[in-house]
């Protein structure tokens, strides 16, 4: 899906590049499946702020995904590709032959009509949702679970995909997209294709105001701060402040922070670049 430039009317349309939105086939979510959703502004139950450069922003209402994709054997009919405000990825709306309706998230290249199909027995086609003991070696994949029956964990941004390399036991190994290979069990699900909305990285907001209305406030750098409020802070001029660390001290660019007790390590079998 392309991306579009603006004639620059006003100075915030300058630098703007957004998504064309082409996919997308509806504007109102379905009723029966949105939920509301609570902003805390980054304070935690006592009114303290805990996590900074965070509050205001759009109102929005989430969207309820069906990330276990567990329907086996009931075929679905792609009704709508709709934006969806709490992801970077397209969803699409699914109505199920026996008449339930659910979200799911949009893969690349799903068209209003297709048809969908999920468990055992299922064609490795784009949307389908299969076990990876029945998905063919080298395929394309995303929405993949990491523990069976809990629902989606990996690749499910928009334009991520993992590759099934091989299998081995009762494991099958996954290049994921941070480039991490790993051992995950036969008997997870994962989604064919690659997620919708491939572009998304291309955006640029163009103003300061667009980042506002995602609920974000403005962000201070470490090295323009005093000594006492960042580790990078202070000196003459404009000093490099350092070493890259963040507010606590905890290193940036290189430090490792994973903790190498951590039971899934076994399950790595090369870690991401």
């Amino acid at each position: 899906m392309p991306v579009k430039k603006f004639t620059p009317l006003t100075p915030g349309l300058r630098h703007r590049v957004a998504v064309t939105f082409e996919e997308i086939t509806a504007t109102k979510p379905e009723k029966s499946l949105i939920a509301p959703l609570k902003k805390s502004g980054g304070r935690n139950s006592e009114g303290h702020r805990t996590m900074r450069q965070r509050g205001g922003g759009h109102k929005r209402r989430y969207r309820i995904i069906d990330f276990k994709r567990n329907k086996d054997g009931i075929p679905a009919t792609v009704k709508t590709i709709e934006y969806d405000p709490n992801r970077s990825a397209f969803i699409a709306l699914l109505f199920y032959k026996d008449g339930e309706k659910r979200y799911i998230i949009a893969p690349d290249k799903l068209k209003v009509g297709d048809q969908l199909v999920s468990g055992e027995g299922a064609s490795p086609d784009i949307g389908n949702t299969l076990f990876l003991k029945d998905i063919p070696l080298g395929s394309t994949i995303h929405s993949l679970e990491l523990q069976p029956g809990k629902g989606a964990a990996l690749a499910r941004s928009a334009g991520t995909n993992a590759t099934l390399m091989g299998r081995e036991g009762k494991y099958a190994t996954v290049k994921l997209p941070s480039s991490e290979t790993r051992r995950i069990l036969l008997t997870c699900r994962a989604t064919i294709g690659t997620v919708s909305n491939p572009d998304h990285g291309l955006q640029v907001l163009g103003k300061a105001g667009r980042k506002r209305w995602l609920g974000k406030r403005p962000r201070v750098r470490g090295v323009a701060m005093n000594p006492v409020d960042h580790p990078m802070g202070g000196g003459e001029g404009k000093s490099s402040g350092g070493h890259p660390r963040s507010r606590t001290g905890i290193m940036a660019k290189g430090q490792k922070t994973r903790n190498p007790k951590k039971s899934s390590n076994r399950l790595i079998i090369s870690k991401r670049k």
